[in-house]
């Protein structure tokens, strides 16, 4: 099918868009994520427009209903898809907005095809993995591929796909077969492949060994698929001598072995990739030379650069249930980093895990319980992030009571928010009872609700999920002033309780006023606390939609607030520290 022709004032562009395949190989974990959200940074740096699809092999239909211990955080698009945290990373870096359809699963491949046996689509043949799940794999990535994620009516010029896990794993065997089948039939100047390996150094031998990488290569070239580049992960830049001899036994050209080693922060892998002329591998490889113009990635370096200069820091506390793993947090971590910077400050995130604060670890863990308030008490801030179930809830409400009490900066975000409420019913209202309907459903006094149009049966994509519009009922409560003062705002939501609006009216009373509403004017979407400098709480994820050069509002807010705490507090070892740590 012929290109559609091109808008007025567009520049001409490549015919049909172009694959960057990611792949992985020796160990998980290498950052193939990072790495491909950099390749798309310097390739829109170039000029080219970017989209990207991360795969993973696992047989859930998507990550709504993994925990964060197993998959690190869920982050969740504009259209209410729950996906792979990879895919935050793609939307921070190369600031795309995808779709649920970016994300596929073998969950999501076996569904489909499984659905089109069933109406009898394939004509009373055998379904087998090849062709059939091959073939609905193909189709897919060249359906999701030319769906535009910038804003604008044509497809992309490159698509870079992220097939997660390890060269090897067996249940991401279709998928290599199908990239297989996809390289071949595309050809080679549509089609890139870059392995990500590691390049390890033995303690007791002290030198960057090779063969890993060698066998991992090995066994991608057995299933069929060839690397262009190699981008070898090490803690030090890797030796003249050492390229060489990948090059020889990968068969890939010098030039075309990157070096992705150790760095300060992630801001600087695109980068070592332009220093190391990535692009121009990249653009050879898939004929682009014509369209391309070198990178322009100044404010990038800056950004950067500007990091690592950063001598001051703030010390944030973020009560969570998932502390144990920081991923679970990871857009959160994020959205503080960007605010952060935002104030010429680094985030110095005091981890304390919520049931850490409760009385009963007090007695059973007396160190911990110490520890954990003595690092609450000496943090500028408190955060209270999202989270599902009752444990460390005790926790979580008397870490919001020494926010409000102690006026330290406090944002509530989803279940911080519920918290919040929890909390000034419990002590300002005297209501000793009162608890959300998640917790307690018998609670006489259930100042949180079961939404009642969810679905109390089936767990997975049954949530409020996606981008939802909030109206202000004040406009110049605080909220609204950081966010520029509009009459309304996007944000994206992973909920399935709410503030019970009969209780709304006594709250804002006693001074817990809310600030924020959907559509209905009944659903109840941000609070403020009056006579306080910043005590704030959001039903949606605003973490979602931070962005590098474009922080989250109430996140610069709470940084903001917490260095104003931080002025006024006579002891300034609270919560700062002068030598970034």
């Amino acid at each position: 099918m012929a290109s559609p022709p091109a808008p007025a004032g567009d520049e001409p562009r490549a015919a049909g868009t172009k694959y960057v395949l990611i792949t992985g190989g020796v160990v998980s974990g290498l950052g193939k994520g990072v790495t491909a959200s950099s390749v798309g940074v310097v390739l829109k740096a170039c000029g080219l427009r970017v989209t990207c699809i991360k795969i993973d092999p696992y047989l859930n239909t998507d990550a709504g209903t993994m925990s964060p211990f197993e998959h690190g955080e869920v982050f969740v698009l504009d259209d209410g898809g729950e996906v792979d945290l990879d895919l935050g990373n793609y939307e921070r870096f190369i600031d795309v907005t995808l779709t649920r359809d970016n994300n596929i699963t073998t969950g999501k491949i076996y569904q489909s095809v499984i659905e089109k046996e069933r109406k009898g689509d394939y004509l009373g043949k055998t379904v087998q993995v090849v062709p059939h799940v091959t073939d609905e794999i193909k189709q897919w990535i060249q359906s999701v591929s030319s769906v535009p994620v910038d804003g604008q009516t044509r497809p992309a010029d490159v698509c870079v796909i992220e097939l997660g896990g390890t060269v090897g794993d067996i249940e991401s065997m279709p998928f290599i077969e199908a990239l297989r089948q996809l390289s071949f039939s595309l050809g080679k100047e549509n089609f890139c492949l870059i392995h990500v390996s590691l390049v390890p150094v033995l303690g007791v031998v002290g030198e960057q060994k090779t063969k890993p990488t060698q066998h991992s290569v090995r066994e991608l070239r057995a299933l069929g698929l060839t690397p262009d580049l190699l981008a070898c992960r090490s803690a030090q830049p890797l030796i003249g001598s050492v390229k060489e001899k990948l090059s020889q036994f990968c068969h890939v050209p010098v030039e075309n072995i990157l070096n992705i080693h150790d760095v300060p922060n992630i801001w600087h892998v695109p980068l070592i990739l332009r220093n190391q002329k990535a692009h121009e591998a990249i653009i050879k490889q898939l004929n682009l030379s014509g369209f391309a113009r070198p990178p322009e990635l100044r404010d990038w370096t800056e950004m950067a650069e500007s990091y690592d200069n950063l001598k001051n820091s703030v010390k944030i506390a973020l009560v969570g249930k998932y502390t144990n793993l920081t991923d679970s947090y990871l857009s959160v971590v994020k959205a503080l980093l960007h605010a952060s910077v935002a104030c010429s400050l680094k985030p110095s995130i005091q981890w304390i895990a919520a049931s850490d604060l409760e009385d009963a670890t007090a007695i059973n863990a007396p160190e911990a319980h110490t520890k954990a308030w003595e690092t609450l008490k000496g943090s500028a801030c408190i955060l209270i992030p999202g989270g599902f179930g009752d444990r460390g809830i005790s926790g979580m409400i008397l870490a919001a009571k020494y926010a409000r009490e102690n006026k330290v900066p406090y944002l509530g975000i989803c279940l911080g928010m519920q918290i919040s409420v929890i909390e000034m019913s419990r002590h300002v209202l005297g209501l000793e009872d009162a608890d959300s309907e998640e917790f307690n459903k018998d609670a006489p006094n259930r100042v949180v609700m079961y939404m009642p149009e969810v679905s109390k049966t089936h767990m997975g994509n049954t949530m409020r999920l996606g981008c939802r519009r909030t109206f202000f009922r004040k406009s110049d409560c605080l909220t609204s002033k950081l966010y520029g003062s509009p009459p309304h705002v996007d944000e994206r939501h992973r909920h399935r309780y709410e503030v019970n609006p009969s209780f709304v009216p006594v709250l804002e009373n006693a001074g817990l006023h809310f600030v924020g509403c959907d559509e209905s004017g009944k659903r109840m979407e941000i609070v403020e606390l009056q006579d306080h400098p910043f005590y704030v709480g959001v039903q949606f994820h605003p973490e979602f939609k931070s962005r590098p050069r474009r922080p989250s509002p109430p996140f610069s807010g709470l940084i903001m607030a917490a260095t104003k705490h931080l002025g006024t507090n006579s002891n300034n070892s609270n919560g700062y520290v002068g030598a970034s740590e």
